[in-house]
């Protein structure tokens, strides 16, 4: 009868020790979790910073940031050529004042209301 419980008592502390454990891995998930949603939060108000400073600067910034500042532009370039092409492709066109997208026949901008004929004559 002693062997079987000595067994009974070395599985209650197997099943103890197990359950210690599946805890501190439970809190250590939760820590994890916690640590990567801090982390996300911390990324988004570096973007966000580094918008405002580039909104702030983007005339005259320091010359460190020349190359940073000049692919921003090029990138921003390329999507107003990217939003152009997609346009095209639906048969539609862009304004040149707001870069909404608008039909071929437009006369007016359904975003900003500018006026579609005078803007592509002084295009032209």
């Amino acid at each position: 009868m002693d062997f079987f419980n000595r067994i009974g008592d070395t599985i209650a502390s197997a099943t103890q020790e197990v359950s210690e454990k599946a805890k501190d891995l439970t809190g250590v998930a939760k820590l994890q979790y916690e640590m990567r949603t801090k982390e996300d939060f911390l990324d988004k108000k570096y973007l966000e910073i580094g918008k405002m400073f580039y909104d702030a600067n983007k005339d005259v910034f320091p010359e460190e940031y020349t190359e940073l500042f000049d692919e921003v532009e090029a990138t921003k370039a390329r999507i107003e050529q990217l939003k152009e092409e997609i346009a095209e492709k639906k048969g539609s066109k862009t304004c040149p004042k707001c870069g909404a997208i608008i039909g071929n026949t437009a006369a007016f901008c359904s975003e900003c209301g500018a006026k579609i004929g005078d803007i592509f004559e002084e295009e032209e």
